[in-house]
């Protein structure tokens, strides 16, 4: 089997059907029929289950797809690589967004500061986006607050990372002595989205205290947050990184809770079959480096 067997079966993937995938790649709709039925030929199984005018990928299907884009996407590295003088590369990053946030930009530019010649393309979204983005080869590598559910993806921790109880500075939670676990029992908090790994952090440490809580807002960025909890609408659970300046400036105050523990470490992770280029060790080497 060829690249261009894996090119047309992967467009059929992606498109949905024999029609617009031929519309893509343009070639006639039957030159993709004959190619599927050639790969369907050559390893004796079904890749789709033709239903009406509609495609369903088989099980071989689903795990043919998972090789085929890692052998594209390999050859289309291969053939960039050729085109670039040595010193020369790009690199792909995907941050959560606490990362994204806190450190990324200054790991950047550390990282220009000595390999001024290599592209740094960046992406910033939740633990769960960056994982899909690594398993599609959209990134090359992924700097995570959260936990990493896929069997395929690699972590090395880089970084410790505590969150901390925030609130308004005037909250009358702020102005306590002492703050017990019970004492957030019923508060309204303002939490992340679904697939942040600082939501998915909250939420384990609240269950495992015991703890029941409200939601007064889900909100996908930080900065949003704490706009809320500065404006008195609920209190949040986030990395103390991201309100430090805030706090700084009596803008919001981080409540130590007595019997609550927070803290998690940042990863670094990538695909088990990912090459790690000269320029990925890099910049993990240098993600090692920075909290010393």
């Amino acid at each position: 089997m060829t690249l261009r067997h894996l090119t047309v079966f992967l467009t059929v993937c992606d498109e949905g059907n024999m029609t617009a995938a031929a519309d893509k790649l343009h070639i006639a709709q039957p030159s993709v029929s004959q190619t599927i039925a050639e790969l369907e030929k050559n390893y004796q199984v079904r890749l789709f289950e033709r239903l009406g005018r509609k495609l369903f990928l088989t099980l071989a299907g689903r795990k043919l797809l998972t090789y085929a884009r890692h052998i594209v996407n390999l050859s289309k590295e291969a053939e960039a690589a050729m085109q670039e003088i040595h010193q020369h590369g790009s690199l792909r990053i995907g941050a959560s967004v606490t990362i994204g946030t806190c450190i990324l930009s200054n790991l950047i530019v550390a990282f220009r500061q000595s390999n001024a010649g290599v592209k740094v393309l960046s992406s910033v979204n939740n633990t769960r986006i960056i994982e899909e983005m690594l398993l599609a080869d959209q990134l090359d590598l992924g700097l995570v607050e959260g936990r990493v559910h896929s069997n395929e993806l690699l972590c090395i921790p880089f970084m410790d990372d505590e969150l901390a109880v925030v609130s308004a500075a005037a909250h009358p939670l702020a102005r306590k002595r002492q703050v017990s676990s019970w004492d957030l029992e019923g508060v309204e908090f303002i939490v992340r989205e679904e697939g942040s790994g600082t939501r998915e952090l909250f939420e384990s440490v609240m269950h495992s205290s015991g703890i029941v809580w409200q939601v007064y807002g889900v909100y996908n960025n930080a900065e949003t947050i704490k706009a809320g909890v500065a404006a008195g609408l609920g209190i949040t659970v986030m990395s103390k990184l991201a309100v430090q300046n805030e706090v700084n400036h009596h803008q919001l105050a981080i409540i130590p809770v007595k019997g609550l523990d927070f803290k998690r470490q940042f990863c670094m992770t990538y695909h088990k079959n990912k090459y790690i280029t000269p320029v990925m060790e890099q910049f993990m080497a240098l993600c090692r480096r920075f909290d010393d």
